[in-house]
């Protein structure tokens, strides 16, 4: 008897295939679409789409169209028809801004108007999740190719659609006391997505009683303040603080999310800061590599507050978003409680994009 994978279960393998540069397979009723992310494309792969017809479409986020003054007819994505002539590089130069202000010229592009543009969304919010570039090359096929291509995961756009969408949902996976300098008296609880996705952590200080709003910090993982101390934003002392307040108030859950860089990965926060160095503030940064301002998922965090038996909370945070979303996902915020520390001149000019362009109470 076969084994069948679930549809979330095939995104995922989906998402691991693009990070290796192996491309998938999307379909649409009797038409299929072989689609690759760009920045782990190589020259060998690209000859090979090429290899099925000259017709090769480029997609990028509207963000980043707006960056190359690329015409958008899609909505939030636009479509543009490949070069015969273009390589890899011409390629990774639109989909990467690295070089946008040394070589600025990178058109004129080709926009493509007419057609479904459906696989291409679907495709870019699997680069999305996979911490890639969102920016693929896609590719028409037939139906006889791709059933000569059945190695590649291939999956319908009506199964793929509604599962991008929501969260995966999490298993708490294990458990245990680990005592702390701020409190020992601590309990670490593991979360996994159910599509084997990356785990989150809940740290509940003391014994907070579930039939009271819990004082509770979400925290989204941050290697380079949390681990490195870094200067350039408030992420570290913010976890300290939050640490120390709760231990202090004698009980409370700090959650710990891996959604580094708001939600686009450690790689991409590098390439965020790279361009922060050239003169673009957080927010241009983000917009340039084709991402929203923030690609975060607050729906975890109630999910593993809900698990843990708490219905309400005292948030720590100087995101109104975040009591929105928590509120909206069955999370009731009774207060919000400013976490106001870590400020130096460093991160001054990132703090102010913060409150002016996200709408942090500063």
């Amino acid at each position: 008897m076969a084994i069948l994978l679930t549809v979330a279960e095939q995104i995922a393998r989906m998402r691991a295939d693009l990070r290796m540069g192996v491309p998938i397979l999307v379909s649409n009723g009797a038409t299929v679409w072989m689609a690759a992310a760009v920045e782990t494309l190589h020259a060998d792969r690209l000859k090979h789409f090429r290899d099925y017809s000259s017709t090769l479409e480029l997609a990028i986020t509207e963000r980043r169209a707006k960056t190359l003054s690329a015409r958008v007819y899609d909505g939030d994505l636009a479509r543009i028809l490949v070069p015969n002539a273009a390589d890899i590089g011409w390629l990774r130069s639109v989909a990467d801004p690295v070089d946008d202000l040394q070589n600025p010229m990178k058109g004129p592009f080709a926009p493509i108007r007419e057609g479904d543009c459906e696989p291409h969304r679907l495709v870019l919010m699997i680069c999305k999740q996979a911490r890639l570039l969102p920016a693929a090359v896609l590719v028409q096929i037939t139906a006889e190719a791709a059933n000569e291509l059945s190695y590649l995961h291939r999956l319908p756009l009506e199964s793929i659609g509604p599962c991008l969408r929501k969260s995966s949902p999490l298993a708490l996976v294990s458990a245990a006391n680990v005592p702390l300098s701020v409190s020992k008296q601590v309990k670490v609880h593991v979360f996994r997505p159910d599509d084997g996705g990356i785990e989150h952590y809940a740290m509940v200080i003391g014994s907070p009683l579930r039939s009271e709003p819990v004082l509770s910090r979400l925290h989204s993982a941050c290697f380079t303040g949390d681990i490195l101390g870094s200067l350039k934003c408030d992420c570290g002392p913010q976890l300290s603080a939050a640490m120390h307040q709760i231990a202090a108030y004698g009980s409370g859950v700090l959650l710990y999310m891996n959604q580094e860089g708001r939600g686009i990965g450690l790689a991409n926060k590098m390439r965020a800061y790279a361009l922060q160095a050239q003169g673009f503030d957080t927010v241009e940064a983000n917009h340039r590599l084709g991402f929203e301002d923030d690609e975060r998922d607050f729906m975890l965090g109630a999910e593993m507050l809900k698990s843990l038996g708490f219905s309400a909370v005292r948030l720590m945070t100087n995101n109104p978003k975040k009591v929105e979303r928590m509120n909206a996902a069955g999370v009731t915020v009774v207060e919000r409680v400013p976490l106001q520390v870590g400020h130096n001149p460093l991160n001054k000019d990132y703090l102010a994009t913060k409150a002016k362009k996200s709408g942090h109470l500063l």
